[in-house]
C-alpha cells in the first residue's frame, strides 16, 4: 500500500516537471490556435506521445515512470489522429465561415433575383411561342395531308360557297357603278346581271334538288338527315346568300326602270327600303333550322334533353326577338323617309349661280338644275344628290344638313352573313 502510494507521488511529480509543463502549453497553443474545443484538448495530454523534447523530460534514475500507453505504436496513431482530428476540425471550421461569407454575399442578391424572374416571364412566353412553332413546323405535313382529305370530302360545298361569293361581289359592284352612272347607266348591263343572279340560284337548287333548300326561302326545314351543326351552318349560309341575289335582282328591276317612274331622286329611296327589307328577310331565315337543331334530341338522353333543348330554343327566340325589335326600327324609319322625301335644299336663283360662278364645285361644270343647301351653297342636283347618299354635311362648309338615313341609296347589298 504504502509503495503504491509512493509510485503515485512519482508520477504526479512527473507530470509537473518543467519539460512536461512546458510540452503541454505549446499543446495548448496549438489547440488554441487550431480552435479545438476544451473536451478535446483535455483529451490530447492523455494520448501524447514523446516528440523530439522527449530526452529532457525523461526521469531521474531514481524515479518509475508510469506508461500510459498501453498498444504498441499507439504513439505514433495518436499523433497522426491529434493531426487529423485538428484539421478536420480547422477544415469544418473553414468550411462554415465559408459558407456563412457565400450565404451573406448571396443575401442582397434576393432583390436582383426576384426581378430577373419579373422580367422573365416575357422570356417565358417567347419560349412557349418558340415550342407552337416548332410543333406546328414538325406537324405541318400532317396538316397538309388532312386539309387535303378535307377538301377531297367537302370539294362540292367549298366550290359552291367560292361560286356563290364571286357571284355576289361582281354583282354588286356592278349594281353600284350603274347606280352611279344614274340616267347614264346600261340597262344592257342590269340585264346580264339580273340574268346571271336568276341562272346561279336556279343551278344551285337544282344541284342540291333532295336536299329541297329552297325550304328555307319560306320558313321550312330541308330534308337533310341528319340535321346536325355543319348541316345547319351550311344551309343558312347557303340561303344568305340566295336572299341577297333576289334583292339584288329587284335592284337590278329598279335600275331598268324608265326615269319617268324611278328617277335618280326617287331611284335612292326605292334602293334604300329593298336593302332595309332585305336585311329583316336574312335575319328570320335561319330561326326555324336553329329552333329545329336545338330541339332535336336522341332518344338515349331521354327526357331531360328535351327539356333542356326546349329552353335553350326559347332563349334564342327571346335573343333573336330582341334583335328583330332594333331592325324593325331601323325599317319604320326607312319606310317614313321612303314615303316622305323632304329635301333640305331649294332650287336655286340665278343671282345665286352668277355669285357661285356658274361652276358646281363637285363635278367642276355649269349648273345642271342647281339646289341650294341652307348654308347658301350651290351645286347641282345630281350631285348633291349622290353626296347625301354617303355623307351628312355640306361639301364646302361641312356643315350639317340633315340627320336622315342615306346609306345603301348606292345600291350596295350588306356583305354581312346573318348566321344566327
Amino acid at each position: 500500500m504504502k509503495l503504491r502510494l509512493q509510485n503515485d507521488r512519482r508520477a504526479v511529480k512527473v507530470w509537473e516537471s518543467p519539460a512536461v509543463m512546458q510540452s503541454n502549453s505549446r499543446q495548448e497553443g496549438t489547440h488554441a490556435r487550431n480552435g479545438l474545443y476544451p473536451p478535446l484538448q483535455a483529451e490530447l495530454p492523455a494520448r501524447t506521445a514523446p516528440s523530439s523534447d522527449a530526452p529532457a523530460a525523461q526521469p531521474k534514475s531514481n524515479e518509475v515512470r508510469v506508461p500510459m500507453t498501453s498498444v504498441p505504436g499507439e504513439s505514433g496513431g495518436g499523433a497522426s489522429t491529434r493531426r487529423s482530428r485538428v484539421n478536420t476540425h480547422s477544415h469544418s471550421h473553414g468550411h462554415e465561415r465559408h459558407c456563412g461569407q457565400r450565404h451573406a454575399n448571396s443575401e442582397p442578391e434576393l432583390g436582383p433575383s426576384d426581378s430577373e424572374q419579373d422580367s422573365g416571364e416575357p422570356a417565358a412566353s417567347l419560349s412557349d411561342l418558340r415550342c407552337l412553332f416548332r410543333w406546328l413546323q414538325k406537324s405541318l405535313p400532317f396538316l397538309v395531308i388532312l386539309s387535303a382529305k378535307l377538301v377531297i370530302q367537302h370539294a362540292l360545298g367549298l366550290a359552291v360557297g367560292a361560286g356563290l361569293f364571286t357571284t355576289f361581289l361582281y354583282v354588286n359592284k356592278s349594281i353600284q357603278k350603274q347606280v352611279f352612272l344614274q340616267d347614264r347607266h346600261a340597262k344592257l348591263q342590269c340585264v346580264w346581271l339580273l340574268l346571271l343572279l336568276i341562272s346561279s340560284t336556279l343551278l344551285l337548287y337544282y344541284t342540291f334538288l333532295t336536299e329541297t333548300l329552297y325550304n328555307c326561302m319560306v320558313f321550312l326545314n330541308p330534308t337533310i338527315e341528319p340535321l346536325g351543326f355543319w348541316e345547319v351552318l351550311w344551309a343558312i349560309g347557303i340561303t344568305n346568300f340566295i336572299i341577297k341575289f333576289f334583292f339584288m335582282g329587284i335592284k337590278c328591276l329598279i335600275l331598268l326602270l324608265p326615269a319617268s317612274i324611278a328617277n335618280y331622286r326617287t331611284q335612292g329611296r326605292w334602293l334604300l327600303m329593298t336593302e332595309e327589307l332585305g336585311q329583316v328577310y336574312q335575319a328570320l331565315a335561319p330561326v326555324p333550322l336553329w329552333f329545329r337543331y336545338l330541339v332535336t334530341y336522341q332518344e338515349s338522353d331521354g327526357p331531360p334533353a328535351l327539356t333542356v333543348g326546349i329552353l335553350l330554343a326559347l332563349l334564342y327566340l327571346i335573343l333573336k326577338l330582341l334583335e328583330l325589335y332594333g331592325q324593325w326600327t331601323s325599317l319604320l324609319k326607312t319606310l317614313r323617309n321612303f314615303l316622305v322625301d323632304k329635301h333640305t335644299w331649294t332650287v336655286a336663283t340665278r343671282s345665286q349661280c352668277v355669285e357661285a360662278g356658274d361652276v358646281c364645285s363637285i363635278c367642276q361644270a355649269d349648273f345642271k338644275e342647281p339646289q341650294a343647301l341652307l348654308c347658301q351653297h350651290i351645286f347641282c342636283a345630281e350631285c348633291i344628290a349622290l353626296w347625301f347618299q354617303r355623307e351628312r354635311s355640306c361639301p364646302l362648309c361641312r356643315t350639317v344638313i340633315t340627320d336622315k338615313v342615306y346609306v345603301w341609296r348606292d345600291g350596295a347589298t350588306s356583305p354581312h352573313l346573318h348566321i344566327y
